[in-house]
């Protein structure tokens, strides 16, 4: 293994990969965007390229035509600046103040211990590279860079509706080498909150901790139809099976974290009288059979481990214990439906994101729904919500954002068609995603709008497996450039 910067002069396109490796060095996880949002202002500066803030925190700057093509359509490059901030266990890395460390091993690049950030900063290293290189054949160039894209496409929704001028909007947060998207699920968050009281713990028990770790994770709108395990589930059915067998108490239960990525860890504390701790062990290695037998195949560094933990002085109230793990049990997690219209294409899903105590008092499971198809989307957030209702759960709902439809007889996926098949001599996949974009937000604010998303290969995003294949950047900078060169004059 090599870092990155040792690597770098051998890495193709040169002026993309130097991008990459100074975002990489700049903290940026989501809502705290502020030091990449300097760096963006500062680029614009030094290059001597116009530029703009809005008030939520989004940054336009903008590039001239070359001479000869000042009456080309603009063209917008759209990235956004923030990334998931996901990490092992044990790595001791603060997201806030550290660079990210990557490495090139073979064709991929990946970070130690941590989420690479490829999403979507090779888009953005893209972005820079076409506003800095002065070769480029092009008409006049918009690059718009949003923040807050993976918490709640904050930066896109508070955008208004005069900020950028372009009627083309390349996205460029796809991860599919080869394949041109031209719609997305729109998506809506479902949040659970339960109240618990405190009971003091029998003298006669014992403290003990279950945890399952080193899951794959992923994205839970990409790798939802995967057959990846999720953590919380898993730790559920044990939970759920050994409570009403054994009078298992909870101290503690916690897992997941990001509200678009597959649950990768959890964990819990309970207590159970020392009179079954025969028993326990006995259900413990039983459990872990099952689950390796059922999800070994996919999850081969999984690791479930039971171990003897410090007696607590209080667990949960028996109540809402019992509810907390009756409506998880029954919170499908996984794909709802699968599209009719589009082959392979996940219609919509649900994903049980995460579970945490947020205080002495609270504890809050978050659910975060997709669909392509709009109706849905609420329907399944209902099922949700309904479900923690029956638990006794304050339930919230979020505003959501829309979904993409999509347009086949699109000018801008035509030229794009074109350019892959010159370039690379093979038919691009055109395709939707099951994953949210910031398309439908643009689309709302701009009716008119033109659009088409793709981008290198990235795999595992949302999860400290991330890496990016460093061939297909070089086919990603080189599909811009040519489309670039291909957009047509505006209509007199």
């Amino acid at each position: 293994m090599e870092k990155l910067s040792e690597k770098l002069l051998s890495l193709q396109p040169q002026i993309v990969f130097g991008y990459f490796d100074e975002i990489c060095k700049i903290p940026r996880p989501s809502e705290q965007e502020e030091k990449i949002v300097d760096y963006l202002i500062d680029f614009a500066k030094n290059n001597s390229l116009d530029y703009k803030k809005d008030e939520a925190g989004n940054i336009l700057i903008s590039k001239p035509a070359v001479k000869g093509k000042e009456r080309v359509k603009t063209v917008v490059l759209q990235s956004h600046v923030d990334m998931v901030a996901e990490k092992n266990d044990g790595i001791p890395h603060n997201f806030s103040a550290d660079p990210i460390i990557p490495y090139v091993e073979g064709d991929w690049i990946q970070a130690q211990g941590t989420t690479l950030g490829a999403d979507c900063g090779i888009g953005m290293a893209v972005s820079l590279a076409a506003l800095s290189d002065k070769e480029l054949t092009h008409g006049p160039i918009e690059c718009l860079f949003t923040v807050n894209e993976e918490t709640g496409l904050t930066g896109a929704k508070a955008m208004t509706k005069d900020f950028f001028s372009g009627k083309i909007l390349i996205n460029l947060d796809s991860e599919d080498d080869g394949e041109l998207f031209i719609g997305c699920a729109g998506g809506i968050d479902t949040i659970a909150s339960l109240t618990y009281n405190m009971e003091p713990t029998p003298s006669d028990y014992l403290g003990f901790k279950i945890s399952i770790k080193e899951l794959l994770g992923g994205h839970s709108g990409d790798d939802i139809n995967k057959q990846r395990a999720n953590a919380i589930k898993l730790l559920n059915r044990f939970l759920w099976k050994t409570a009403i067998k054994y009078d298992l108490k909870i101290s503690l239960y916690e897992g997941g974290d990001k509200r678009n990525a597959i649950p990768r860890e959890a964990f819990a504390f309970f207590v159970i009288c020392d009179k079954f701790e025969a028993d326990l062990y006995e259900s413990f290695s039983d459990f872990k059979t099952d689950i390796i037998a059922e999800y070994g195949a996919v999850e081969q560094k999984m690791t479930i481990e039971l171990t003897r933990a410090e007696l607590p002085k209080y667990v949960i109230d028996e109540i809402t214990q019992f509810e907390i793990l009756a409506a998880i049990q029954a919170c499908h997690s996984g794909v709802i439906s699968m599209s009719s219209e589009i082959d392979n294409l996940v219609e919509t899903s649900n994903n049980l994101a995460s579970i945490k105590f947020v205080n002495s008092r609270e504890i809050q499971i978050a659910t975060s729904q997709r669909s392509s198809i709009e109706s849905k989307k609420y329907d399944a957030s209902d099922t949700v919500k309904s479900l923690f209702s029956f638990a006794n759960a304050r339930v919230s709902v979020s505003d959501g954002y829309p979904g993409w439809k999509p347009n086949t007889d699109s000018e801008i996926l035509q030229i794009a068609q074109s350019a892959y098949r010159e370039l690379f001599n093979e038919e691009p996949s055109v395709k939707a995603v099951h994953a949210g974009l910031e398309c439908g937000l643009f689309l709302e604010k701009y009716p008119d709008l033109d659009m088409i998303s793709f981008g290198p290969t990235i795999k595992d995003v949302h999860s400290p497996n991330e890496r990016l294949q460093i061939s297909t950047v070089d086919k990603f900078w080189k599909l811009i450039k040519e489309i670039l060169a291909k957009i047509p004059e505006n209509e007199k």
